[in-house]
C-alpha cells in the first residue's frame, strides 16, 4: 500500500503535513490546530504520531492541543529538548524508527536553527525539510552559519531525484523571483515560474526539479560563479554570497 501525503496549508504562508498509510498517520509539525483536524475529520483518520522540525513557534503552536485531543506521541530533536513541546521520544540525528511499515531517517539540517532535523521517508519518496530546504530557496540562516546550510542542502541534495520535498513555507513566487537575478537565462526556472498558479500549494516539490532550478543548489555551476563575479570562489562562498542578497531581496 502506498503512502498518502496530505498538504496542510496554515496561517498565511505555512504549510503543514499529514503522512498516513495502513490505518497510521502522522502529522509533520503543527502551527494551529483547526486545519488540521478539519483534514483529518474529512477523511476519518485518526493522529499517531506528530513529528517536529525545529522550535519556531509556527511550527509548534498547535502540538500540545492536539497531543491532548488525540493521544499522539510526539518526536523531535534531543537537541532542542529544552525548547520543543513535551517529546514523548528524542531523537538523534542518523536514528531511524518505524512508521507504517516504512523507515523513518532523521537528518541533521541545521542552518535555519541549531538542532532543525528533517524526516526522510525512502518508501513514500518524501523528506520533511521545515525551514531548510524550500521550493527555489532555502530558509534564512538565523542560528547556524551559512556554512552549516550550505552542508545541509548538500546532505539533502544527495537524496534520490524523485524524493518529494516538503517545506514548512510557501516561498516560491518571491524565490522565483530571486532566482532569476541569478540566472535570467535558465529555461527550466522560466517554465517553473509559468507554472504558478495563485493559491495552489507548490509543496511538495520534486526535488530533481529544485535541481534544475533552485540556485541555493546550483552554487557549484560555473554559470552560477560567473553571473555572481565569483568565477573562482569555492561552492560555499558562492550559496553564502546568494543567501546574503536573498536576506535583502
Amino acid at each position: 500500500m502506498t503512502f498518502e501525503l496530505v498538504t496542510i496549508p496554515c496561517l498565511s504562508d505555512n504549510y503543514d503535513f499529514l503522512l498516513h498509510r495502513d490505518g497510521k498517520t502522522a502529522l509533520i509539525d503543527a502551527a494551529v490546530t483547526a486545519p488540521i483536524e478539519e483534514e483529518l475529520n474529512q477523511r476519518g483518520w485518526g493522529l499517531d504520531e506528530i513529528w517536529i522540525t525545529h522550535h519556531d513557534w509556527d511550527h509548534i503552536d498547535g502540538v500540545d492541543e492536539l497531543r491532548r485531543k488525540t493521544g499522539a506521541i510526539v518526536r523531535g530533536a534531543a537537541a532542542d529538548v529544552h525548547r520543543l513541546p513535551k517529546l514523548d521520544i528524542a531523537h538523534q540525528p542518523g536514528d531511524v524508527f518505524e512508521f507504517a511499515g516504512a523507515e523513518v531517517s532523521i537528518i541533521d539540517v541545521p542552518g535555519h536553527t541549531l538542532g532543525h532535523v528533517a524526516y526522510y521517508v525512502a518508501d513514500a519518496k518524501a523528506a520533511f525539510t521545515g525551514d531548510s530546504l524550500m521550493a527555489l530557496g532555502c530558509g534564512r540562516v538565523v542560528e547556524g552559519t551559512l556554512a552549516q546550510m550550505y552542508d545541509t542542502l548538500m546532505r539533502l541534495n544527495a537524496l534520490p531525484g524523485d524524493t518529494r520535498i516538503c517545506s514548512g513555507h510557501e516561498y516560491t513566487k518571491k524565490n522565483g523571483e530571486f532566482a532569476r537575478t541569478i540566472e535570467a537565462n535558465n529555461p527550466d526556472l522560466e517554465q517553473r515560474i509559468a507554472d504558478f498558479r495563485a493559491g495552489n500549494p507548490t509543496m511538495p516539490t520534486l526535488l530533481s526539479l529544485e535541481q534544475k532550478t533552485n540556485p541555493f543548489l546550483r552554487a557549484g555551476l560555473q554559470s552560477v560563479k560567473d553571473a555572481l563575479n565569483m568565477s573562482d570562489s569555492d561552492d560555499a562562498d558562492v550559496f553564502a554570497e546568494m543567501r546574503r542578497r536573498r536576506n535583502s531581496f
